[in-house]
């Protein structure tokens, strides 16, 4: 594979791959489309013949509606920009169609994907990716289940070399009952991934120095967990949260322990970039349903944490003047 930047993002294609391959590999119609290939326009009639090549820069426009638009309130992560600031995950649902549908819904552009053997023994099996597109979603490859840096670091070589994925996310488990983060582990893991070009997005805990250490180290984002894994406790120390947004200079998202709307609002309420979820949304009575709820509730929380919630008091302040009553 090689990589080339299309529209201001890193993007990979086969080698070899023309301009008209990539247009139609993303469904577009060539025919309402502009491309500008290293600063110079591509005439349409060329696409067929202009073969891609590695480091290329890509712009690819169209026509949209004109006038004033609002503020663009997207995110980035090791250079890759978003617009959703929600990720979701991919177990626990009664199938992939369910979890396809509910993704949808949900309107999250990252999905977490874990890395399992491939079952030799039943092939015909449906596939993740024959429901969730990888060319369309951005998969982000996790350690779920890992309870030693080793295994972790060992897993993520595996996906990049499955999948290309450079862009992680690492959790080192301590211990099975809690599912909480191993930091010593974590920590080791993480300087070892950087070293060998991953982008990691670490799972951690809510601890201001760990979060900062893992920072130092190289982390793209810092995803301290909310509550333990699967609990649906919903954010139980907002303020080493607040202290961990405040001091970091990459993204900080609250992963695990959503378990509904209002919870995912309180976490954007505290100024994290994003939230990661998976159990909250699958084990609803509707995952669909909640998918979409957690899609309002995350755009919501994000517009109160920018317009400044009013100061909290200790009495009463009337909203009424109270000169003139009668």
């Amino acid at each position: 594979m090689i990589e080339i930047t299309l529209n201001g993002a890193p993007h990979r294609l086969a080698p070899g791959t023309s301009i008209a391959g990539l247009i139609a590999g993303l469904d577009l119609d060539a025919a309402k489309v502009a491309v500008e290939r290293n600063l110079e326009i591509v005439p349409r009639s060329t696409f067929g013949a202009v073969a891609l090549a590695a480091g290329d820069r890509l712009e690819i426009v169209h026509f949209v509606g004109g006038g004033d638009h609002a503020e663009s309130d997207g995110w980035e992560v090791a250079g890759r920009k978003f617009t959703s600031r929600l990720i979701v995950g991919t177990g626990k649902y009664k199938d992939f169609a369910q979890n396809a549908a509910a993704l949808q819904a949900s309107g999250a552009e990252i999905v977490t994907v874990a890395v399992r053997r491939v079952n030799v023994m039943d092939r015909g099996q449906p596939m993740l990716t024959d429901f969730i597109d990888p060319k369309k979603y951005t998969y982000l490859p996790n350690t779920a289940g890992c309870f030693t840096g080793d295994d972790a670091v060992r897993t993520l070589r595996l996906a990049r070399e499955a999948g290309g994925w450079n862009l992680v996310k690492l959790e080192v488990l301590g211990e099975a009952r809690t599912l909480y983060p191993d930091m010593a582990e974590t920590l080791r893991a993480t300087e070892i991934l950087v070293k060998d070009g991953f982008d990691v997005m670490v799972y951690c805990a809510d601890d201001p120095i760990a979060a900062k250490k893992l920072e130092d180290l190289g982390a793209c984002a810092i995803m301290p967990l909310g509550s333990l894994i699967g609990s649906g406790l919903g954010v139980q120390n907002p303020v080493t949260i607040r202290m961990i947004v405040e001091g970091a200079k990459v993204p900080v998202l609250v992963d695990a322990g959503v378990g509904t709307a209002s919870d995912a609002a309180a976490a954007m309420e505290l100024g994290c970039a994003g939230v990661l979820m998976n159990t909250a949304i699958a084990e609803a009575k509707d995952p669909v349903l909640m998918a979409s709820a957690m899609r309002h509730a995350v755009i919501a929380g994000r517009q109160a944490y920018r317009a400044g919630r009013m100061a909290r008091r200790r009495y009463a302040d009337p909203s009424s003047p109270l000169a003139g009553l009668i």
